[in-house]
């Protein structure tokens, strides 16, 4: 790969990527001089490029099932849909739910997986009943299955929700083995009062979900989570999809004290807002409903989280990529925000939005890189993702700086009959897409195949202990 622009974390460089099987082999700056080609090498161009790692998405969920219903996106299409969106690796969820077993939620998953996947792929475990013998079992899932990290919930009563004693229980046991604690931080018991007392009054509107989610108790719930990680033996926490500026102070608060905390932000928090979208009422409305909630452009949450991401106050942007389709899934059960499942889709264009960081000038290249691929891989154990130099897998992204383009449903890949990003300009395209050495996207055209994609086993990551 000649004549692009090398961006890695750490800084760029005009250099030449040379790669041979899956592997990259060596990154030449040019001013070393011309790299040797053989009669039989395959030369790609990426003059006037950015030359990349591969997107690392760490927070997806494809065909999710919520007791009612199935996301719109299986593991085939919405692979695909992140493969022309600069995405080479996702890791998605086994979810154990309360009376459920974790082998089992494992196995079943990961056949559901196993042979749609055109692009790399792991799993995280989602312990929704955490006793005994769940932990016994998470913990064989390290060496078993090389899972590496778990998911917690602080929300969610009766489905998903654990209390505080269950997620000391859960958080010793990441302080002991090394695992990553990721936690949905929001106080799930208050929530529920408040949204009882709003259907009550009558209060059903899409904008409602965000009005009961308010940011005081998404902070709470980071502030306890922290507390508990410190008790635990300073455990690995790992705060998902954070949405507020009183959120962001419990982080960086947290992290004053020693606390062992990453945490990450969505492009749906960067971009959108509860006055222009979930304000929109029935029923586009109901496209923008999801959990943490958007909030208020009044009180400055975008600024604070573009500013969190360029001092690194927030670690790293993933989707939680969880697509209904507006007409046949989001108001299948009626207009009223309690009964709308949760979840944008989103894992598409998360290179592009967060790359709208660069142009305005939030953020830097190497930022867009760190957040978006070395963070991740680094964070959940990813040893040969996330950078482009020598020994590693040869996930390679051209980038194109210089083009532009409206994101639509008419032109996205994802299975949804709607966009949240619909008839947002970006400046900034992803070319061509290589997985493991083989290009798999290329100017808009998928050129991969269905079951491709490798199980990836994990390692207790090195970066956070």
């Amino acid at each position: 790969m000649v004549n692009g622009t090398v961006i890695n974390a750490e800084g760029r460089v005009a250099a030449d990527v040379v790669i041979e099987g899956e592997r990259i082999v060596s990154v030449v700056p040019r001013s070393s001089g011309a790299v040797a080609v053989g009669p039989n090498d395959v030369v790609i161009d990426a003059d006037g490029c950015f030359v990349i790692p591969g997107g690392v998405d760490a927070h997806v969920h494809m065909q999710l099932d919520t007791g009612t219903m199935v996301s719109s996106d299986s593991f085939e299409s919405g692979t695909i849909a992140a493969a022309h969106g600069g995405t080479t690796t996702i890791i998605d969820f086994s979810e154990q739910r309360l009376g459920g077993q974790v082998l089992t939620a494992f196995e079943q998953r990961f056949a559901e997986a196993e042979s749609q996947c055109v692009i790399d792929w792991g799993l995280h475990q989602v312990l929704g009943g955490v006793d005994a013998q769940a932990l016994i079992d998470t913990r064989s899932l390290v060496e078993r299955e090389g899972v590496a990290s778990i998911k917690l919930f602080m929300a969610y009563p009766g489905r998903l929700y654990s209390d505080d004693g269950q997620i000391l229980r859960a958080l010793q046991m990441c302080a002991d083995t090394g695992m990553m604690a990721m936690v949905h931080a929001e106080n799930g018991l208050a929530i529920d009062v408040l949204i009882e007392q709003a259907i009550a009054a009558g209060n059903t509107g899409p904008e409602f979900h965000s009005l009961t989610r308010p940011p005081e108790l998404e902070a709470e719930a980071v502030h306890r989570a922290a507390v508990l990680a410190r008790v635990a033996g300073n455990a690995p926490l790992y705060i998902v999809h954070l949405s507020s500026s009183h959120a962001l102070r419990e982080v960086v608060e947290a992290r004053s004290r020693g606390t062992n905390i990453f945490a990450e932000t969505c492009p749906q928090y960067l971009h959108l807002s509860l006055e222009e979208h979930l304000g929109q009422g029935w029923p586009n409305g109901a496209g923008f409903i999801c959990s943490t909630p958007l909030r208020s452009r009044h009180d400055h949450h975008q600024a604070d989280l573009w500013e969190g991401l360029r001092i690194d106050q927030l670690a790293v942007v993933s989707t939680d990529h969880c697509p209904f389709c507006l007409r046949e899934q989001k108001l299948a059960n009626g207009e009223a925000f309690n009964v709308v499942p949760n979840g944008i889709g989103g894992v598409e264009h998360r290179m592009d939005l967060v790359y709208q960081g660069v142009v305005a000038g939030h953020i830097s290249e190497e930022r867009w890189v760190e957040v978006c691929a070395t963070a991740p891989a680094r964070l959940f154990g990813l040893g040969t993702k996330g950078v482009l130099a020598e020994g590693f897998d040869a996930d390679v992204v051209i980038y194109d700086p210089n083009v532009t383009s409206v994101l639509s449903a008419t032109t996205h890949h994802m299975n949804l009959d709607y966009s949240a990003y619909e008839g947002v300009s970006v400046q900034g395209g992803v070319r061509t897409v290589l997985s493991r050495g083989e290009v798999i996207v290329d100017k808009g055209n998928f050129l991969g195949r269905v079951g491709r994609g490798k199980y990836l086993r994990r390692d207790i990551s090195r970066h956070i202990r």
